[in-house]
């Protein structure tokens, strides 16, 4: 094996292994928002359709970071 295979290697594990922490942020993020939800609907049941709009709205924006770190995979990795 050459420098540049080694190099190659080296660089698309690190892209899997960085784009694994990027799905982290995300994933935490909207179990907390879900999980907040959900204790509200708990505590007050008539709120429940507004609170699960502001739940899409929040996990939506959560999801943005994902999205956020499947391009930059992209644009730093090739």
């Amino acid at each position: 094996m050459d420098a540049t295979t080694v190099l190659a290697e080296i660089t698309g594990s690190l892209a899997a292994v960085g784009y694994g922490l990027a799905a982290i942020g995300p994933a935490i993020g909207v179990g907390i928002v879900v999980g907040k939800t959900i204790e509200g609907v708990a505590r007050q049941p008539e709120l429940a359709g507004r609170l699960q709009v502001l739940m899409w709205i929040g996990i939506a924006f959560t999801e943005a970071l994902a999205f956020v770190g499947i391009a930059a995979g992209f644009i730093f990795g090739f």
